[in-house]
């Protein structure tokens, strides 16, 4: 079960951190050590308005008012080798996920759509330990008939972990981000998957990395770790140096060694989103799944005004989200301006 942080008394120490970000993050763009941010997970709940307040200021400094929208879309669903204790899509868990393939119009349906939401981005995402030639082969044939159906949104890709000559098959085909997250601290890593490392996930992140593609790598809150292990975990992504990181939070999914799992607390999850942004003052952090489920919306308006400055719309790969409708309504209401396509570009 998830483990809740200790929290102190706002005590000297405590205020001490915050003071220590607003000069350190906000005013000079260096992020929370692992210490720092174990300490800031550490703060109670009469300071988190302080935090949030704090963590928004940064994301306006670093990375301005704009807000990146994507939608995601599974090309082959299920049937993965991997045992990720929280993934449905896993083949050694009783889940109700069964195996399937999108065909290209549905694909190219699925791009169409998420651009007419006003999104700049369209993750393509396969349940596979990594791609075999079948499916990049699809996701080829993809990306053509997406361009040839006159949609220049941006495209990224989660397919698992890659080879040399699988990533710069990738980068030939116009893939301008790959998607692969850590998951969680290397300390609880063990615990959280056995059919491979996260060193193997990181030598991925790295030729990614060196190919010239955008790196996107985050992970899941609420998978049994410590508070020390989150503060290990944004140390190690600040370390990575993401120009995008996923926030995720566990939702406890049928079939999986998880099911049992209690959802992190709103305000443990808010706590958790800030600390992120003070460890990472320049990324895109992006709210994705189970933000429904754990924020609700006066969570997730908060988080949005606590250092999120991306968001995924729509449905997620094995849950639903929310009609893309809600969150553009939502931005509208903050005063957040969606980023525009031409601005990734």
């Amino acid at each position: 079960m998830t483990t809740a942080p200790e929290q102190t008394s706002p005590a000297a120490t405590t205020a001490d951190v915050l003071a220590v970000a607003r000069e350190q993050v906000l005013e000079r763009g260096a992020g929370l050590s692992e210490e720092q941010v174990l300490a800031v997970l550490r703060l109670g709940d009469d300071r988190l308005t302080e935090l949030l307040a704090l963590a928004h200021e940064v994301r306006m400094r670093w990375c301005g008012p704009e807000v990146e929208v994507e939608g995601i879309i599974s090309l082959k669903t299920g049937g993965c080798p991997e045992d990720c204790h929280f993934c449905s899509q896993s083949g050694r868990f009783p889940t109700p996920v069964r195996s399937a393939w999108l065909d290209i119009p549905g694909l190219v349906k699925a791009a169409r759509q998420t651009a007419e939401t006003g999104a700049t981005e369209f993750c393509i995402v396969a349940a596979v330990r990594g791609p075999d030639a079948r499916l990049l082969s699809q996701v080829r044939e993809g990306v053509k008939a997406i361009r040839a159906d006159g949609n220049d949104i941006q495209i990224a890709c989660s397919l698992g972990m890659l080879t040399k000559a699988q990533v710069d098959e990738l980068v030939e085909m116009g893939v301008h981000r790959y998607n692969h997250n850590l998951e969680t601290a290397r300390s609880h890593f063990p615990e959280v998957v056995t059919t491979h490392t996260w060193e193997e996930r990181w030598e991925t992140l790295r030729m990614v990395r060196e190919a010239g593609m955008e790196v996107c790598c985050g992970g899941i809150i609420g998978m049994g770790e410590t508070v020390e292990q989150r503060a290990e975990f944004a140390a190690q992504l600040a370390d990575l140096g993401p120009d995008e990181c996923t926030m995720n939070f566990l939702i406890p999914q049928p079939g999986t060694p998880y099911e049992h799992y209690e959802v992190v607390e709103g305000k443990d999850a808010l706590r958790t989103v800030a600390a992120f942004r003070l460890a990472m003052p320049r990324p895109l952090i992006r709210f994705s799944g189970g933000r429904e489920l754990t924020f609700g919306d006066l969570g997730t308006k908060k988080g949005m005004l606590g250092g999120i400055n991306a968001i995924i719309v729509g449905n997620y790969l094995t849950n639903l989200g929310r009609p893309a409708s809600k969150d553009l309504a939502m931005l509208d209401e903050l005063s957040m301006p969606v980023k525009a396509l031409s601005d990734t570009l």
